[in-house]
């Protein structure tokens, strides 16, 4: 039976406003995306950034302990706000939601609405029957209710957008409790795949990144190996996309087909992430990761050789169970011969209902932190020595942010990845966000490199898009709209990667 959900609105006039904050990965990012989409089908409004919104939606993530502390405390924050303002909802989503179900509304009982990782699209209605009942919401499927990139969508950005390709993990890794939360990984018809990135490139898009939390093991579902290096090619062939990534892979899985496609499709990026988790390994056994550090290494080895600029990137957690001074100078090791351009590296934290929580040998909390210093000192080396190596090197940004108060360059993304500042001289065109400059790295820092010697700017329909929604939200014609000038479509040439 389909639930008919009213308009909200405040006083039987003026729409509700929404905010909704995200903890966590990409995925969490992405579905941010849906819920906002959602609420907008739905008749709500985002809220101005001044604004105390009338409906809070928290996607939450559980991989961290963290995590756990921000939302109760930012949901005891909002206990008071709430006094002061009639009607406000609260909705907490996402995996934590999924894990800890009606524990949140004990713990936070002025929380309205909890809804878990199968069923987003419930939101709207949740948020109805609470405003209606007068009583907290909570409703959690153990199973897909919807596909989630069959929801709507409201992206923040004009020039890239995230493509879940599947869901869930079939992995079990032990310090990990995503499998539970998001269950057995379902994947999506590379037919459905393809559409939502045409439907992307009509909308502006220039750049997409594919989702999943094993993206190299897609097509597990329908028994085709080779699926995902299929995908690639097929994604990076479409039409009006200048650029195509995607996150994360699981190195156990990692083919040869997958780093062929990367080289062999221009509009692929020299960039990839490669979860290391320990440099042991006694403790990668622990993890239950299914390849051991020679795998590792051999993977990385064959990106650099088929396409040498590669930027790699990581995952590293210090503190396992179990994990020894040796074990660790094993992770110092690799990340000696890996030369990661960045890693994102984490204090290992107890996760309720993981095996890894019951394990013996939990590595004090003194010794976790030490060694993380000693790690993320040395990777902050490597970085810097990285970045060094661009220095006279000319890269195509893809602009993302343009100057503001608190910083005098635009900003944005090179082809590998790495964060770009480009001074402006005087009397430069100005790009708009999700058009592309070209320009010499001058000068690298530890986490960005910056260019400040001059660029040349290539308009893109991504920044034509950008022109659009700047004119929608200020009510004036776009581009193209009215009867003086041309418009430019600034439409993307594919160049072979050099």
């Amino acid at each position: 039976m389909t639930e008919l959900i009213e308009s909200p609105t405040t006083s039987g006039t003026a729409p509700r406003s929404y905010e909704v904050k995200t903890y966590g990965c990409q995925m969490n990012v992405h579905d941010s995306e849906r819920l906002s989409g959602l609420l907008d089908d739905a008749g709500y409004v985002q809220a101005n950034t001044d604004d105390q919104a009338d409906v809070v939606v928290f996607n939450t993530c559980a991989v961290r302990e963290n995590a756990d502390n921000r939302l109760y405390g930012n949901l005891g924050q909002l206990a008071k706000v709430k006094e002061n303002h009639p009607g406000l909802q609260i909705a907490v989503g996402g995996c934590m939601a999924q894990k800890d179900r009606d524990t949140i509304v004990k713990k936070a009982p002025w929380v309205d609405v909890v809804f878990g990782t199968h069923n987003m699209g419930s939101l709207p209605a949740l948020l109805e029957r609470a405003r209606h009942n007068e009583e907290a919401q909570v409703e959690i499927l153990e199973s897909l209710d919807v596909f989630p990139s069959t929801l709507p969508s409201r992206r923040e950005s004009q020039h890239s957008g995230w493509v879940s390709i599947s869901v869930g993990c079939n992995n079990t890794c032990t310090f990990c409790i995503v499998p539970s939360l998001r269950g057995k990984e379902k994947d999506r018809r590379p037919g459905d795949i393809l559409a939502e990135v045409e439907a992307l490139v009509a909308d502006g898009v220039v750049e997409v990144t594919l989702l999943g939390q094993n993206v190299n093991s897609y097509g597990a579902e329908f028994r085709d190996k080779g699926a995902f290096a299929k995908l690639l090619r097929a994604v990076g062939n479409v039409e009006g996309i200048e650029r195509v990534r995607f996150t994360s892979p699981h190195p156990a899985a990692f083919s040869d087909d997958v780093i062929d496609a990367m080289a062999e499709t221009p509009t692929v990026m020299p960039q990839l992430h490669m979860p290391l988790q320990s440099g042991s390994d006694t403790i990668l056994k622990s993890m239950r990761r299914s390849y051991r550090t020679k795998r590792f290494m051999n993977i990385l080895d064959t990106v650099r050789e088929r396409i040498p600029h590669a930027a790699i990137t990581t995952d590293i957690i210090v503190g396992f169970p179990g994990e020894t001074e040796e074990d660790f100078q094993g992770t110092m090791d690799i990340v000696r011969r890996a030369h990661f351009s960045q890693a994102f590296t984490f204090q290992y934290s107890i996760r309720p209902g993981t095996p890894a929580a019951t394990m013996d040998n939990q590595v004090p909390k003194d010794v976790v932190q030490e060694r993380f210093e000693r790690l993320t000192a040395l990777q902050d080396e490597i970085a810097w020595d990285e970045n060094k190596t661009q220095i006279g090197r000319e890269v195509e940004v893809l602009v993302t942010k343009l100057p503001h108060d608190d910083s005098p360059r635009l900003s944005g993304r090179a082809e590998d990845n790495r964060l770009v500042h480009v001074g402006i001289p005087k009397g430069a065109q100005m790009p708009r966000p999700g058009d592309f400059v070209t320009a010499t790295i001058t000068e690298a820092k530890p986490y960005f490199l910056l260019a400040d010697s001059g660029y040349s700017v290539r308009p893109s329909r991504a920044g034509d898009a950008y022109d659009r929604a700047q004119a929608e939200s200020c009510g004036a014609p776009s581009p193209g709209q009215g009867s003086a000038g041309s418009t430019n479509l600034g439409m993307p040439t594919i160049r072979p990667r050099g």
